[in-house]
């Protein structure tokens, strides 16, 4: 992948987020959306491989849309400063765990888990930590996964325990999440390197047990 012109092409993109620009562009776009089009391709191969739940989603499912609804929000810029890929059963609607990969000058990221789920998948990613704490507490607090991802993403977390379960549970602020996602930011010349591709394994292979334990959650209940 040219990593390299994507970024260029989303550099741009940023400081002429207008659709004149676009359309006068529309072939770098198009160049650049193809780039992370290969790499989204390859990545769904290697992910399956590694994690079969996976099951192979097609590419398009995969793929977000550069053009943002500006319907209801303040900010009318027509794009996306970025690319974004959700890899999961089913693709990137799905409620499945799955893995993003985000390219953004500055500000790219790749990340595994369950973003923002409904709230019966939610209840049931909760109920597995309720009766299985001790377990999702070890697989954070592995030193190699805390060196790659750190904790788990607070964006969104209740301030109080959930419905339906106790407040004096000993590992209640776990279940305060709405996310169960774990992250790492990925700079740019990481990105543009030859050891990219090679990176984005590693941190697959080392998300398998917190992906597992989310996936026996939903594929259980």
């Amino acid at each position: 992948m040219d990593t390299k012109l994507v970024l260029e092409f989303l550099s741009q993109l940023k400081l002429n987020n207008n659709r004149e620009w676009f359309q006068a562009n529309k072939k770098w776009y198009e160049s650049a959306r193809k780039e992370v089009e290969v790499f989204v391709s390859e990545m769904i191969i290697a992910i399956s491989a590694i994690d079969p739940s996976v099951q192979t989603p097609a590419m398009k499912d995969c793929m977000f849309r550069i053009f943002r609804d500006v319907r209801f929000g303040a900010d009318k810029s027509p794009y996306k400063t970025n690319f974004g890929a959700f890899i999961a059963r089913g693709g990137r609607k799905s409620s499945f765990p799955g893995y993003y990969f985000h390219f953004e000058p500055g500000e790219s990221m790749i990340a595994g888990g369950v973003y923002m789920p409904p709230p019966d998948v939610l209840k049931l990613l909760r109920s597995e930590i309720y009766y299985h704490s001790s377990e999702l507490k070890e697989i954070l607090e592995r030193p190699r996964f805390k060196a790659c991802f750190s904790e788990l993403g607070n964006f969104d977390k209740l301030k109080k325990a959930p419905k339906d379960f106790p407040a004096d549970f000993p590992d209640i602020d776990m279940l305060k999440y709405r996310s169960y996602i774990v992250s790492q930011m990925i700079p740019d010349k990481t990105i543009v390197s030859d050891n990219y591709n090679k990176k984005v394994k590693e941190l697959i292979e080392e998300l398998q047990p917190f992906m597992a334990f989310l996936n026996r959650a939903i594929s259980n209940g």
